[in-house]
């Protein structure tokens, strides 16, 4: 494997909730949430297995250029977050080797669940055969030493036990924050002076902001439009201005949106992007927004 010289960022999937493939989707892509980062020294971390990571095992397994490995950090277990862990083609190459890492709290563990989808009910190879070199480990909130990065867990706003990570490297540090939701519908206390930390109402809603202060790249999840979220309150996910808010707030420079809708085909999410970028430059006008798509790449 040619060895980063900084810390890098590749987008395998961006649609949230279920793969969108076809015709409305070709720009910004189809499948679930999969990112791929590597670091200095030949580190590499997977966030998320959703569908993307089929289409990322396929480009490791073709470069044969030895022993794959990596750590796999899930953010849950919802199926658009692990949907293609069964279909990541390293992990049934012996030599290759892996390590799980999951949010704890759930009544099974990480490995009873991701045995749990691949029961010969649904999949025709179980966990227990997968021929790569494999570990699982549940996370609670804090700092763990993980690949030789700083990776700091943090609970999100979600229906299930869900982390957010911080990844610190020599190169840059990089947040990545999916799935979750606003605590309070609105974000600025009365009479304070928006775009503020301090101006910020809810602890729960500062906190998640203070999670990315001083980041380089924050990769949050924003699959709603400000119209479209009180009929999806309470399923767990942000709109992208409760996002671009709270990320002017933290004094984040680069902002990337991504677990797009299924419903929101291309021509919608330029119309979103363009929107998002128009209420960044009112709050913070250095503050880079880009929706994700398959196949961005982000070197800090």
């Amino acid at each position: 494997m040619q060895q980063a010289s900084s810390m890098r960022l590749r987008f395998w999937g961006t649609r949230g909730s279920i793969a969108t493939p076809g015709e409305g989707t070709i720009r910004f892509g189809g499948n679930t949430s999969c990112i791929e980062l590597n670091a200095p020294g030949g580190v590499r971390i997977v966030l998320d297995c959703g569908t993307g990571a089929r289409l990322l095992g396929n480009h490791l397994m073709s470069n044969g250029n030895g022993p794959v490995s990596a750590a796999i950090l899930l953010t849950h277990t919802h199926w658009d977050h692990i949907q293609g862990f069964p279909f990541f083609a390293p992990l049934f190459a012996p030599g290759n080797h892996f390590l799980v890492y999951g949010p704890d709290g759930a009544h099974l563990s990480l490995r009873e669940v991701l045995a749990g989808q691949m029961e010969h009910h649904y999949f025709p190879v179980e966990l227990a055969q997968l021929a790569a070199r494999m570990s699982y480990q549940d996370l609670g909130e804090g700092t763990h030493d993980i690949a030789g990065l700083k990776v700091t867990a943090q609970q999100m706003n979600h229906p299930s036990p869900t982390l957010g990570y911080r990844v610190a490297g020599e190169r840059g540090v990089v947040c990545y924050l999916s799935d979750h939701e606003p605590f309070f519908e609105g974000i600025w206390r009365d009479g304070a002076e928006p775009g503020r930390l301090e101006s910020i109402r809810e602890p729960g809603d500062r906190r998640h902001a203070e999670f990315m202060q001083g980041a380089d790249v924050v990769v949050h999840e924003a699959q709603y439009t400000p119209e479209e979220y009180p009929a999806k309150q309470n399923w767990g996910h942000s709109t992208y201005s409760y996002v671009v808010k709270l990320a002017a707030a933290a004094g984040v420079r680069r902002l990337v949106l991504t677990h797009h809708d299924p419903s929101h085909d291309d021509p919608f999410m330029d119309t979103l992007q363009q929107q998002a970028r128009e209420l960044a430059r009112q709050i913070d006008p250095a503050l880079e927004v880009t929706c994700a798509y398959e196949g961005l790449e982000i070197a800090l």
